[in-house]
């Protein structure tokens, strides 16, 4: 492991770090040894070539995870990436729930971690799907054909804001919920906002 490849808020993370302790210093030790550049994004040990982001590590209740930005375009060959939920579109993990697990997958982490250095140097990118192919919920459908104005500033969103919109107002399973999603939102997409601005 190169020294000048850390990061001291990675030190910081770990020194904090109350579970998953022992394996996030194993996959950072394994994730370093394959010569990526130790940053901290996301409140998250994140590891990048020539600036990509090429993995994050992070953990949950229940497992850590090593998670690759742009694993929906690695081979997979152990059947071993992991779909967060269905709206991800790009980014799988590999989920471990102790220190041996990812120390026995050590050699195959390298395998993955440096075919994903390869798919960024290639320059490859996922194929998003387009905003226009998901599903505008029926309520949220029935104000844009209302408000020219609001269907206007929806439309001068980013791509990725107009997808969390639609995510968010399609959750609900009650008509009545989703109403009151849009309404309450109706005044931040006016006003050129996202979700989480």
């Amino acid at each position: 492991m190169t020294g000048n490849r850390t990061n001291s808020k990675v030190d910081e993370f770990l020194s904090k770090a109350k579970k998953w302790k022992e394996e996030y210093e194993t996959l950072r030790n394994i994730v370093l040894d394959c010569e990526l550049t130790e940053e901290f994004k996301w409140m998250h040990p994140c590891y990048t070539y020539d600036t990509k982001n090429i993995v994050l590590i992070h953990g949950f209740k229940e497992y850590c995870a090593i998670l690759f930005h742009k694993g929906a375009l690695l081979n997979d060959a152990q059947g071993i990436l992991i779909q967060q939920t269905e709206n991800v579109q790009a980014a799988r993990q590999i989920r471990f729930t102790n220190v041996q697990e990812i120390v026995e997958m050590e050699t195959i982490l390298k395998a993955y971690i440096n075919e994903a250095i390869e798919v960024e140097k290639a320059g490859l990118e996922v194929d998003f799907k387009k905003t226009t192919e998901f599903i505008i919920p029926e309520e949220f459908q029935n104000k844009l054909d209302e408000i020219p104005a609001l269907k206007t500033a929806f439309e001068a969103l980013t791509p990725g804001r107009q997808r969390a919109y639609i995510h968010y107002f399609s959750e609900p399973k009650q008509s009545k919920t989703r109403v009151s999603r849009v309404e309450k939102y109706m005044p931040q997409i006016l006003v050129g906002k996202g979700l989480n601005d």
